[in-house]
C-alpha cells in the first residue's frame, strides 16, 4: 500500500451503462420517467419558441439555454450517458422546424406516447429477469475486485473500490430483500473483502480465479452463485437492512434532495461547465448562421457534445467527434441511394444506425458517432428527399465550426471551483476515515454502524479519485495538493484493509490496529 502514484491529467472516466439502464427496475422506472419528461418540457419550451418567432438570434440563444440547463441537470442528477446531447438534438432540432400553435399539443402527446412505450420497453426485461441489474452491478464488482487481488495497486484497486461501492449502491436502491439479492450481497461482502485486503490470504477473502468464476456465473441466466460466508457477512448484512431502512425514511429523502440542490447550488463545480456549454453553442449558433448555413443546430449540438468533466476530457471529446461525423457522413453519401428506394428502405435504415448508435456509443464514442451521423442526416429525409451535396456539406461546415467554437468556450470559461472540490473531497475522506476507525476500534460499537461507516469510507475515496481527475484535467488551476491526495488514498485503504481483517466471524472485533495517519509514510 505504501507504493506512490499519481492522477493521470485527464484520465479517461470510467464506463457508465446508459441513462438508468445502470438501475435496479425500481429505480430505473422512475429515472426513465423523469427522462421522458425532461425531454417533453424541452421539446415544449423549443416548439413554443419555434411557433412565436422565426428570428435566428433568438432561436439560436434559446438553444443555447437549452443546452446549458440540460447539461447541469444531467450532471447533476448522474442519469449517466449519453446524458444531455440527446435532449438538445431533439430540442435544437425542434427550434429551427416551423411550428404553428395549434400543432404544439398533437406533437407533445406524440412524445409522451412513444416515451411510455420507450418506458415499457426499459422495465420489460423485469418480466423474466427481475435481478439483472443487480447481477450486473455484482459481476463487475467481482471482476474489479479479482483483478485487484490479481495485482494489488492503485489503478486496480480504485477501480475496485468504484465497482464495489456502486454495486452496494444498486443493491440499496433495489426493492425488498430476495433469495437473489441476498446471495448477490454475500458476493459483494466478499469482493469487498478482496479489494479491501489484495493479498493472499489478507482477510479471508477469495481468490481471483474463484472471485472471476462467481463473476461469470452471475453474469449469466442460471442461478446465483451461493458462497460460503466470508467474514462478517451477518453484520454486514443487516447494516445492509438497517441503511437501506433508513435511505426509503422521509429523512433519507430528504438527504438526497439536499445533495441534489447542492451540486445545483451556489458555488457548485458544476456551474462552470454549465456556462462553457452556454457560450459554446451560443457561439457555434451564431457563427454558422452568419456564413448562411441552413442548420445551425447542427452546430449547437456539437459544440453540446463536447463538454466533458474537464477541458482535457472535452478536447479528447473534441477529437472523437469530429472523426465520428466526417466519417459518419462518408457512410450517410453511401447508404443515401438505398435508403431512397422507399419509405421501408429508409425506415430499415434509420433502424439499424439506430441500434448501431445505442450499441457502440457507450464502447467507444468516435464509433459511435460514425452511426448517430448518418441517422441524424437520414431522419431529415422522412420530411422530403435533399441534395445530397447539401447535406453532406453543411454537415462537415457545422461539425468543424461547432467543435472549434465549443473548445475556444471551453478554453475561455476556466472552472477553478474543481480544485474546491478537491479541498471537500480531501475533508470528507478525513472525516469518514476517522469514523471508520472509531466504530472499527469500538467493540461496543452496533454492527450497522461500522458497516455503514465503511461503506461511508470506500464512497468518499471513489469521490475523491473522481475529483483528483477531474482537477489535474483543467487548466489555470491554483496547485493541487498532490501529496495529500496520494496520502488520503494510502491512508484510506489502510484503514479498509484493517476493518477488512478485523471483521472476524459472528462480526467479532479483535483489538484494533490503527491505520496510519494522512501524511504517514
Amino acid at each position: 500500500m505504501g507504493d506512490r502514484y499519481t492522477y493521470p491529467p485527464g484520465a479517461a472516466p470510467r464506463p457508465q451503462p446508459p441513462a438508468g439502464l445502470g438501475l435496479p427496475y425500481a429505480r430505473r422506472a422512475g429515472a426513465v420517467a423523469g427522462v421522458v419528461l425532461g425531454m417533453t418540457a424541452s421539446l415544449a419550451v423549443a416548439l413554443v419558441t419555434a411557433s412565436l418567432t422565426g428570428s435566428t438570434a433568438v432561436l439560436i440563444a434559446v438553444g443555447a439555454l437549452l443546452a446549458a440547463a440540460q447539461k447541469v441537470l444531467c450532471d447533476a442528477t448522474r442519469i449517466g450517458p449519453p446524458g444531455h446531447v440527446i435532449f438538445t438534438f431533439v430540442s435544437s432540432a425542434a427550434l429551427f422546424a416551423p411550428q404553428r400553435p395549434e400543432q404544439i399539443p398533437g406533437h407533445l402527446a406524440l412524445t409522451l406516447g412513444a416515451g411510455a412505450f420507450a418506458w415499457l420497453v426499459a422495465l420489460a426485461p423485469a418480466l423474466v429477469r427481475r435481478e439483472g441489474p443487480e447481477r450486473r452491478a455484482v459481476a463487475r464488482a467481482l471482476t474489479a475486485a479479482a483483478e485487484c487481488a490479481a495485482d494489488p495497486g492503485p489503478r486496480t484497486r480504485n477501480a475496485a473500490a468504484a465497482a464495489v461501492h456502486a454495486a452496494w449502491q444498486c443493491l440499496l436502491a433495489s426493492g425488498r430483500p430476495t433469495p437473489v439479492r441476498r446471495s448477490l450481497e454475500r458476493l459483494v461482502v466478499h469482493a469487498e473483502g478482496a479489494f479491501a485486503a489484495p493479498r493472499p490470504g489478507g482477510g479471508g477473502a477469495a481468490g481471483p480465479d474463484r472471485l472471476r468464476a462467481w463473476a461469470a456465473l452471475t453474469r449469466a441466466r442460471g442461478p446465483v452463485p451461493a458462497p460460503p460466508p466470508a467474514p462478517g457477512t451477518a453484520d454486514e448484512l443487516y447494516g445492509i437492512d438497517a441503511e437501506r431502512a433508513a435511505l426509503r425514511a422521509p429523512e433519507g429523502r430528504r438527504a438526497a434532495r439536499r445533495a441534489l440542490l447542492r451540486r445545483l447550488g451556489p458555488g457548485s463545480p458544476l456551474l462552470p461547465v454549465a456556462v462553457r456549454t452556454l457560450a459554446g453553442c451560443a457561439l457555434a449558433g451564431y457563427l454558422c448562421a452568419a456564413l448562411g448555413v441552413g442548420r445551425p443546430y447542427w452546430a449547437i449540438v456539437t459544440a453540446a457534445s463536447l463538454y466533458q468533466a474537464n477541458i482535457t476530457l472535452s478536447w479528447n471529446r473534441a477529437l472523437q467527434r469530429t472523426l465520428g461525423n466526417l466519417l459518419g457522413v462518408l457512410v450517410f453519401a453511401a447508404v443515401l441511394p438505398v435508403s431512397r428506394i422507399s419509405p421501408l428502405a429508409l425506415v430499415c435504415c434509420c433502424l439499424f444506425f439506430s441500434f448501431a448508435a445505442e450499441a457502440l456509443i457507450t464502447r467507444n464514442y468516435w464509433l459511435g458517432s460514425v452511426a448517430v451521423t448518418p441517422m441524424a442526416l437520414l431522419v431529415l429525409e422522412f420530411g422530403g428527399a435533399h441534395p445530397a451535396g447539401e447535406l453532406i456539406g453543411d454537415r462537415v461546415l457545422d461539425t468543424v465550426l461547432g467543435a472549434v467554437a465549443g473548445f475556444l468556450a471551453a478554453t475561455l470559461v476556466t472552472n477553478r471551483r474543481a480544485a474546491g472540490r478537491v479541498e471537500r473531497a480531501l475533508d470528507a475522506t478525513g472525516r469518514a476515515r476517522a469514523e471508520a476507525e472509531r466504530t472499527g476500534a469500538d467493540p461496543g460499537a452496533a454492527p450497522e454502524a461500522r458497516d455503514r461507516a465503511r461503506r461511508t469510507l470506500t464512497a468518499s475515496l471513489v469521490e475523491l479519485r473522481e475529483a483528483g481527475d477531474t482537477a489535474a484535467g483543467e487548466w489555470w488551476q491554483r496547485a493541487l495538493p498532490e501529496q495529500r491526495l496520494l496520502a488520503a488514498e494510502r491512508a484510506g485503504h489502510r484503514t479498509l484493509a484493517a476493518t477488512a481483517q478485523r471483521r472476524g466471524p459472528g462480526g467479532a472485533t479483535p483489538p484494533a490496529v490503527h491505520a496510519p495517519s494522512i501524511g504517514a509514510e
